[in-house]
């Protein structure tokens, strides 16, 4: 008779606590690991690992889940990439608190930072709620593939407090930062993971206007953090634009010296400041060393946009040409531009945008490269559009438009704009092995028309420690323990993230030799008929969540053992 509800045998288990691998069984009951070893007793279910690399579930902390767990039950792409925990509501957009009259302000914050269109999240979003507390209400109860947290978004609470003045980014009153720090409190006893906020100018409304929270002063941060610090929970999470790297460093020092609460920070870099980001990680490893929660959230691979005639742009978007029939149904477009005629025509107009990232990002054929299949996240400057042109002896417009028409219409650009600036995830590297960085900034659920970065997971393990060819790896072990444990404890979930007894059972079986990433293609099952960007990916035999198998070789199997998580977890 079988004694455990599922063992796992024989597979080569890397536990998440940094230590080496071993081969070992697995066993499980009510939904908790409580044998890892030998385990000589049979289950109910039992999968063969020989062969197979045993991770537990990833954990995710940087998502944008928001609006897609009100209307769904699946949180992908990021459950196709072995994540079996996502914290949703960072950079401080969400949907709550809000007010009936601020309905779509909120979505139109949403379109505009993360990409997710308005009719989409207009027809998707229930609205069955008011204040946060009541947003958790309202998920309690569901039923989803893997588990999820929230964060309490400074933008929706600014707006909740100061209605247009908010959004107007006015100055908050001692009345005001007294209300949202309120609200904030009663956010995290309810059961929020933390709060967020952006201090960015690239995140604006979709009419183009800043994020109500670009300019909040460090009063009225100061003034949320002690709320947190005054209920003992809760984590901050930052994203800002570090103009003045040292004085916005010392700020978010003091917030965490102040109130006692943990803080993580977007660290990325850019192309206008290339060694930018060494000064920022300074400042947070000397904070992080002096004992203060402080982390920079990183991914692995570069922040890249993807153009293609099915996606939000393409290199032709600011042509008037391309205008000209950007409204017509896609296999339309695709058969217009085959036109021999129509082509050159198109070859011949000049952009003629306002928009900086249309009049500069899109014209740079230098920075933009052949994707790929399996997709190539740190390619080779022979693989710019430019460089294609130069060995073809054709324009760069030419070379887009024909890799663009391949595959039906269906063909992607890849353009890193974070992380790349000198052609090499070298300062990736870096910015992996701080022991004062955590991976993050996935923003799986977001920017469902230009970035598919839910898959950041499979390529920390397929990239980093199997892959890379121009230049070092990094260790198997250590990359599991920051993706599982490290990332589930810096948001107060101690309960998983390490294959041991008395954890939760949420973990991986993966052909580690097999993991292999597809290039991202449109589906078309979003709300109002909305497409977004799916990536899948070969080699996750099976992902378990809470004892219970939600992924067979990357397919769904139905259950959905996946809840809202409140608050902190203890193991």
């Amino acid at each position: 008779m079988a004694k455990h509800d599922f063992v796992i045998r024989g597979g080569f288990v890397v536990d998440g606590s940094g230590t080496p691998g071993r081969d070992a069984d697995l066993a499980i009951n009510d939904g908790r690991i409580v044998e890892v070893g030998d385990v000589s007793d049979a289950g109910v279910e039992e999968i063969d690992a020989k062969g197979k690399l045993i991770t537990p579930g990833f954990v995710d902390i940087h998502t944008h889940y928001d609006g897609q767990v009100t209307w769904g039950d699946a949180l992908s792409p990021s459950s196709n990439h072995g994540v079996t925990t996502a914290i949703m509501g960072n950079c401080g957009v969400g949907f709550a608190p809000v007010r009936t009259s601020d309905h779509d302000r909120l979505i139109r914050l949403m379109e505009g930072v993360e990409d997710i269109p308005f009719p989409v999240l207009a027809e998707g979003l229930p609205w069955n709620w008011e204040s946060f507390p009541d947003y958790l209400d309202s998920l309690e109860d569901r039923a989803f593939d893997i588990d999820f947290g929230a964060q309490l978004p400074h933008a929706a609470l600014r707006v909740y407090v100061m209605g247009d003045r908010g959004a107007n980014r006015e100055d908050a009153t001692d009345a005001d930062i007294a209300a949202m720090s309120a609200l904030a409190k009663a956010a995290v006893e309810a059961g929020a993971l933390g709060f967020s906020t952006s201090r960015t100018l690239n995140h604006r409304t979709s009419d183009g206007q800043p994020t109500p929270t670009l300019t909040a002063s460090e009063k009225e941060l100061t003034g949320i953090a002690m709320a947190l610090g005054e209920a003992g929970k809760g984590v901050l999470q930052f994203v800002s634009d570090f103009n003045d790297p040292q004085k916005e460093a010392a700020m978010l020092r003091r917030l965490v010296e102040k109130s006692g609460r943990p803080l993580s920070v977007s660290l990325a870099q850019a192309d206008v400041a290339p060694d930018g980001w060494k000064h920022l990680l300074a400042e947070i490893e000397a904070a992080a060393a002096s004992g203060l929660d402080m982390r920079a959230q990183v991914g692995p691979r570069p922040v890249g946009v993807l153009l293609g005639l099915e996606l939000t742009l393409n290199p032709f978007s600011g042509h008037p040409i391309y205008q000209s029939i950007a409204q017509e149904p896609f296999e339309a477009r695709v058969q217009m531009l085959r036109d021999p005629t129509f082509r050159q025509r198109l070859l011949d107009d000049e952009p003629d945008a306002d928009n900086p990232f249309v009049k500069s990002i899109l014209r740079n054929f230098g920075k933009m490269f052949v994707l790929g299949d399996p997709p190539d996240y740190e390619p080779s400057e022979d693989k710019t559009v430019a460089a294609v042109a130069r060995a073809r002896g054709t324009s760069p417009e030419a070379v887009v438009l024909d890799l663009m028409l391949a595959d039906e219409g269906r063909g992607m650009i890849y353009l890193p704009f974070l992380n790349y600036a000198d052609g090499s995830l070298d300062p990736v590297r870096t910015m992996l092995e701080s022991p004062a960085s955590l991976p993050g900034l996935s923003d799986g659920g977001a920017h469902v028309g230009m970035i598919c970065d839910g898959s950041f997971p499979t390529t920390l393990l397929t990239h980093w420690t199997r892959d890379r060819t121009r230049g070092e790896k990094l260790p198997l072990e250590f990359l599991i323990k920051r993706q599982c444990r490290d990332t589930a404890a810096w948001v107060g979930l101690k309960d998983r993230g390490v294959l041991q007894p008395g954890y939760r059972a949420d973990l991986n079986v993966i052909d580690y030799d097999g993991l292999r990433l597809h290039t991202p293609h449109i589906v078309r099952d979003l709300p109002a008929g909305g497409r977004r960007l799916m990536q899948h990916a070969d080699g996750y035999d099976a992902t378990v969540v809470a004892g219970q198998v939600i992924q067979r070789h990357g397919e769904a199997t139905g259950a959905k053992p996946g809840r809202l998580v409140r608050g902190a977890q203890p193991l």
